[in-house]
């Protein structure tokens, strides 16, 4: 996990509690999930506020991949822009390709070339990874890409209102989630969730 700059430098550390519900975003209550990957009727959502260019989002990426793909139906997976600006200085130029690509059709796509490439989030490297999808690439960098601003404002702020600090944090069904990003782990959490609800009826 990134957080923000301490003492000069980016540093490892925790998610930090936050809300038990994560809030839905401006008059359109679809507007947060609308970066979804997996059986849109999943039991299980698990959303991640990340960043294109933090480590550790790469590496939880496939994992998160993996626990979806696996799970039968019964987990979808939601992202939502958390870039870090002052350690991350192509964050946000990624967070706008991608947002920008998601309006083509191809968001996952390009969220895997993002994470792919992490060296190389620079505007021609983009243009590249467009090329690459097929995409019209006139939107995904520089002053047309910034009519996606509001989005990425609007998910990193829902992000700091649900408590997140760096990245990548994830909320299951809403809930805060401070285990280890494997499968295991994310599973157990899951099960455990279940046994807690068939206790409660």
């Amino acid at each position: 996990m990134t957080t923000e700059e301490s003492d000069g430098g980016t540093q490892e550390a925790t998610p930090i509690a936050a809300q038990s519900a994560v809030p839905v975003s401006g008059h359109d209550p679809d507007f947060a999930f609308r970066w979804a990957y997996g059986n849109p009727e999943a039991p299980f959502t698990i959303m991640e506020f990340g960043d294109f260019e933090c480590p550790y989002c790469g590496a939880a990426k496939p994992v998160l991949h993996e626990l979806v793909n696996g799970s039968d139906g019964q987990v979808r997976l939601v992202w939502r822009h958390f870039p870090l600006f002052e350690p991350h200085p192509y964050a946000l130029t990624a967070a706008l390709a991608a947002e920008a690509a998601g309006h083509q059709g191809a968001f996952w796509p390009m969220a895997g070339l993002l994470f792919k490439n992490q060296a190389q989030l620079d505007d021609a490297s983009i243009v590249r990874y467009g090329e690459q999808l097929g995409l019209d690439t006139s939107t995904l960098v520089g002053d047309p890409a910034q009519r996606f601003a509001e989005a990425v404002r609007t998910d990193y702020q829902d992000g700091i209102d649900a408590g997140v600090h760096g990245t990548p944090t994830l909320f299951i069904n809403g809930e805060p989630y401070l285990g280890d990003v494997t499968v295991t782990d994310l599973r157990d959490t899951m099960a455990m969730s279940r046994k807690r609800a068939r206790f409660r009826r």
